[in-house]
């Protein structure tokens, strides 16, 4: 008589417990959720090693820079992966080596996506283990298809390859389109004023800074001489959306805005937030707010230096005031190193003055020597990471695999190397070997040993002033020793020399690692 109600027991009790187990699992997913850090990472472009206070090499003051160095961990040698953005953007996406893609190269504002759709991207990653994913700031790493029609949704884009939200220019300031995309479409567009791009012929009767160089409120000094916007000549030709284009000195604030948008729509959210913040100093055109004109004494370049610093301040008070920077992981760093005259006369080389953007360090932009690929590089987590300065080789390309590893993602075999107890401060060892890139030339680091092979071409680009790294002769460089690379040490160390050319082309070489590019989807 009794069976039935043992059973009805049983049952119940059966049940409960069930309840009690996905119960206790959701509580543990939901702690583990909460655990993971938001993930912020500021890409300055062609900011110097020397250009950041808190690395004591130059003779600017950037003290919310600093901030993120002096109380986070400063590491001094730290690596984008290239001496160009292009290669280096995609480097940092895609945690694979840019020289493995025959079309990372620096594009042009009409190149096609460079980075597959059904390619595996940090967002991606993100996304995949619970974030809201958002990139503000520079792209540069092609849109569409080819052929795009800027009147209409412009795709694939960064939506396409793992951003829930986007807003971008397109490729630089430099260069047209000069207009804001906003999840794949040209904000503020009038479509009775549609928009014409090419690089290659001027459409008829535009003005061009050749034919009309008294509309001209900035000289360019080369390759700048095409369309004019704002008074300021770019690369490439464009015609109509003049309602959509942009106000050059108020484009810091402008992205600092969506920043700040973005942080605030997703700070109250159960999901963690990644933002991929893409600051467009000091690239040319150097168009401080007036609120900064003048305040370097060093022009232009100077000035949007502390721009871009009073513009970090600012981000990091939102973070603060959303009360969730101890719970936000940021990397800050730069695309490559710098250079001072990139095309318009500014005065950035008459008032440079005492200044050493390059720091210690030789070459700068497009050059194999340090200066083109060793880069400020911070790593920041309130009351999480203790302040240190760190001796570690890393990159970012390393990114990938170590942001992976925090947030338990399965990442796909690549370049990235899992460096997250160097990122966190828990280790003082980094990879121990780079192949860095430049304008399509290569060079190998291994421990404090730098090889680069030789190379036709200029010593020196004429127009920019940089050493190139190039040489008929083998290089090597002990950079313990020898920081500056003054000291060609290849004919009194060919064993090492040896050793170094074995180890650089078998990584070169390789054909098992499946990173190549596929074709576009």
């Amino acid at each position: 008589m009794k069976k039935p109600h043992i059973q009805l027991l049983i049952s119940l009790m059966g049940l409960l417990l069930q309840f009690s187990c996905q119960s206790n699992s959701d509580d543990v997913k939901n702690q583990t959720e909460a655990k993971k850090p938001n993930i912020v990472i500021i890409y300055m472009d062609d900011l110097g090693y020397g250009d950041v206070s808190a690395y004591q090499a130059g003779t600017l003051n950037t003290p919310n820079m600093d901030q993120l160095f002096n109380e986070g961990i400063r590491f001094t040698n730290g690596y984008a992966s290239s001496a160009t953005c292009t290669p280096s953007r995609y480097a940092l996406l895609t945690g694979v080596y840019p020289w493995r893609n025959e079309n990372a190269k620096i594009l042009p504002g009409t190149a096609p996506l460079l980075i597959d759709t059904a390619q595996y991207t940090l967002p991606k990653m993100l996304q995949e283990n619970g974030y809201s994913t958002g990139i503000v700031g520079k792209w540069h790493l092609g849109l569409g298809l080819g052929n795009v029609d800027w009147n209409q949704e412009i795709k694939p884009g960064p939506n396409q390859v793992g951003f829930d939200y986007s807003y971008i220019l397109a490729a630089t300031q430099d260069r047209v389109p000069t207009v804001y995309i906003e999840n794949g479409r040209v904000v503020g567009l009038d479509p009775k004023d549609p928009i014409e791009v090419n690089y290659q012929e001027n459409f008829p009767g535009e003005p061009t800074a050749l034919s009309n160089p008294e509309m001209l409120e900035m000289k360019w000094h080369h390759g700048h001489n095409n369309s004019i916007v704002n008074g300021i000549p770019r690369i490439g030709f464009m015609k109509g959306g003049d309602a959509a284009k942009w106000s050059d000195e108020d484009m810091a604030d402008h992205f600092l805005e969506k920043a700040r948008t973005f942080v605030n729509e997703n700070s109250s959210s159960s999901k963690p937030f990644f933002l991929y913040y893409a600051m467009q100093q000091p690239h040319v055109p150097r168009t401080p707010h007036p609120r900064f004109v003048g305040k370097s004494g060093m022009g232009p370049r100077g000035d949007v230096i502390l721009e871009a610093d009073w513009v970090i301040g600012e981000f990091l008070k939102t973070l603060e005031e959303a009360g969730i920077l101890e719970n936000t992981l940021i990397i800050f760093s730069s695309d490559n190193g710098p250079v001072i005259n990139d095309g318009y006369y500014d005065d950035a080389v008459e008032k440079l003055g005492d200044h050493t953007p390059w720091g210690p360090l030789r070459g700068g932009k497009y050059s194999l020597f340090e200066a083109g690929t060793r880069v400020p590089f911070a790593v920041f987590w309130k009351g999480t990471i203790q302040p240190q300065v760190s001796d570690a080789l890393v990159t970012q390309i390393d990114l990938m695999a170590s942001i992976g590893a925090l947030v338990g993602a399965t990442v796909p075999s690549n370049d990235s190397q899992n460096l997250l107890n160097t990122f966190l401060g828990k280790s003082q060892e980094g990879r121990s070997e780079f192949v860095l890139e430049a304008t399509s030339r290569t060079a190998f680091r291994q421990g404090d040993w730098v090889m680069i092979p030789p190379y036709p071409g200029p010593e020196v680009l004429g127009n920019v002033n940089i050493e190139m790294g190039n040489s008929s002769d083998y290089q090597l460089y002990n950079l313990k020793e020898d920081i500056g690379q003054q000291n060609n040490l290849a004919n009194s160390n060919p064993e090492k020399l040896q050793e170094m050319i074995q180890k650089y082309e078998a990584i070169r070489n390789q054909e098992d690692m499946e990173v190549e590019q596929v074709e576009l989807k």
